[in-house]
């Protein structure tokens, strides 16, 4: 074996390593084991430093552990590596929301799913924060198409479903809170807002003016 195919093999035992090391912390993370998840994270950053990912974990364990300066750092560094890291974008929308600064949390949910509108944390975060400041403009279209692709998840139907009843929209309201109580009769929140659309159509009709 020469020097190349000896390189060539190293740096695949050292890719399968890294990987193998980050999802190891995905999964301490998920079940909340944060000082391993860390370990991991750190150990993977050693073997490919210009990777983003175990510094997206670095940062969600940061995040959890409410070291938001810690986590802010970590998503940086991830972005500087990744400038299309939707993940890392994702992380600084919610390190700007735990400062209260959400303008700039709107901007990187923002800029999260310019990259991936598949990203559920920048689907409800864009929500949250638009809520927050009382703009709605940009949130409904996400919305929309996050739910062309995962019809059915109630996390995001039941925003949606109050973006148009805030929009005046009351029919399209109507349909997704009725498609929600048909996936849980249990739904209390939509059950509710579902009973508030109705009034509000009613008193439309009423009054003799046509709902969109």
């Amino acid at each position: 074996m020469d020097m190349t195919e000896k390189n060539i093999g190293q740096k695949h035992d050292s890719n399968q390593h890294y990987e193998v090391l980050q999802e190891l912390g995905d999964c301490h993370t998920s079940v909340g084991d944060y000082v391993q998840a860390q370990q991991c994270y750190e150990k993977a950053a050693v073997l490919c430093p210009d990777e983003a990912g175990p510094y997206v974990g670095l940062g969600v364990v940061a995040i959890h552990k409410n070291l938001i300066d810690d986590a802010e750092t970590a998503f940086k560094v991830a972005c500087r590596l990744d400038n299309k890291c939707a993940k890392a974008y994702a992380g600084l929308g919610l390190v700007a929301q735990q400062k209260s600064d959400y303008k700039r949390a709107f901007d990187m949910f923002l800029k999260c799913l310019e990259i991936d509108t598949d990203n559920l944390i920048g689907i409800l975060g864009l929500f949250q924060t638009s809520c927050q400041m009382g703009s709605f403009g940009k949130v409904t279209h996400y919305l929309e198409k996050y739910l062309n692709m995962h019809p059915g998840d109630m996390s995001v139907m039941y925003p949606l479903a109050a973006l148009y009843m805030k929009d005046g929209r009351m029919e399209k309201s109507k349909k997704v809170l009725q498609d929600i109580l048909t996936l849980d009769g249990n739904h209390r929140d939509a059950a509710d807002l579902l009973e508030e659309v109705e009034h509000n159509m009613a008193r439309t009709k009423k009054a003799g003016v046509q709902t969109v």
